[in-house]
């Protein structure tokens, strides 16, 4: 267990364009594009971590790692800051595709509803749909879950 444990657990940050705002997404594991991963390792589970206020990712990441290493590493876990919450330094690229519905705007986007909204546009343009989900919300971020699953009904 101590080798485990020193051993370097791989965390991936990525700053996307998420209903017309940078969003930071921690990815904990080597997958870093589940939707496009066509390959026999491509993991049949996401945990997916949505944050409490202030709604910074950074503040999850021994969590994720604990969580992923439990795991035996086979399953990747994610964690999104809200929406406004992260700003990407100057150097850092942010990420978008021209089909990428999340590049929209999102109504009111820094309400309740609006952040919600966007963790729900973030799963439908990267996580495939056949992907079983394990969402777990922190504080505020539960319940961002729980209206989630009320709004699309099929995460569960």
């Amino acid at each position: 267990m101590d080798s485990e444990l020193k051993e370097e657990i791989p965390v991936h940050e990525e700053f996307i364009l998420c209903g017309g705002v940078e969003t930071q997404v921690l990815k904990c594991g080597p997958w870093t594009d589940l939707f496009n991963d066509q390959s026999v390792k491509r993991p049949k589970l996401l945990i997916f971590i949505i944050p409490g206020n202030p709604g910074f990712s950074a503040f999850y990441v021994p969590f994720a790692k604990a969580l992923y290493s439990l795991t035996n590493r086979r399953f990747p876990v994610w964690t999104i800051s809200h929406a406004g919450h992260a700003l990407a330094p100057k150097d850092k690229k942010i990420l978008t595709t021209s089909e990428d519905s999340n590049a929209q705007e999102i109504k009111d986007i820094y309400g309740l509803n609006g952040q919600i909204e966007h963790k729900l546009a973030f799963l439908r343009t990267h996580v495939p749909k056949d992907m079983k989900l394990v969402l777990i919300g922190h504080s505020i971020g539960s319940y961002f879950t729980l209206q989630m699953l009320k709004r699309v009904p099929e995460l569960l």
